[in-house]
């Protein structure tokens, strides 16, 4: 959400949420209790995909959906990939493991769980790495959310190291056009308290 708003250039301010408290105010924003929550000419609006739907209809440039029904599905069907299975498979066993349990206070990362995410995450890999053999983005011609999508997983894996980059030279050099975009800065300035970024995590040449 945060790399569609920023490459459609709509300025929002960033709101820290611990949404694992469960805040009484938060819920009443978003009742399933998750973010992203975006507040927008007085309304809120909630779940990433439906958010970054509703900002390509409202904001059409720069389109980031193509205007092919074919290939729209292709991207829809890549933004779930990423949102659902990546996120499933990867990051929550990688980073929510690693990082959230000791935000959270929630004990120790599960040592099964951190080595499923490690093994899952060649397998996504290897998939990004055949799109790309096959197409100029991952699902098309054309950047799209799909890419963004992508991309938001890996630079969150990326921040703890998680990514061997060496796997695949032409997701390394998607990845590397991906985090050149102005869209990208804010996200390369992040600092997660108590886990600074490796040295290579801004830098776009890696």
């Amino acid at each position: 959400m945060r790399l569609s708003l920023a490459e459609k250039k709509i300025e929002v301010q960033l709101v820290e949420e611990r949404y694992w408290v469960g805040d009484a105010d938060f819920l009443r924003r978003n009742p399933a209790g998750k973010v992203p929550v975006l507040k927008m000419g007085g309304e809120i609006y909630t779940e990433s995909s439906a958010i970054c739907e509703y900002l390509e209809e409202r904001f059409p440039e720069p389109r980031l959906l193509p205007q092919d029904a074919q290939a729209r599905y292709e991207v829809r069907r890549l933004v779930s990939w990423f949102d659902d299975k990546f996120h499933h498979e990867v990051t929550a066993n990688l980073l929510y493991e690693r990082v959230n349990r000791k935000i959270h206070g929630s004990g120790y990362p599960v040592a099964a769980n951190v080595k499923a995410g490690a093994k899952a995450i060649k397998f996504h890999l290897d998939y990004m790495n055949w799109l790309l053999d096959n197409r100029r983005w991952l699902a098309g011609d054309e950047m799209s959310l799909a890419d963004f999508a992508a991309a938001a997983q890996l630079s969150a894996l990326d921040y703890i190291c998680d990514v061997d980059w060496n796997r695949s030279a032409a997701v390394k050099d998607w990845y590397a056009t991906m985090k050149s975009r102005p869209a990208f800065r804010s996200i390369l300035a992040d600092n997660v308290p108590g886990f600074p970024p490796p040295h290579h995590y801004a830098n776009l040449d890696f």
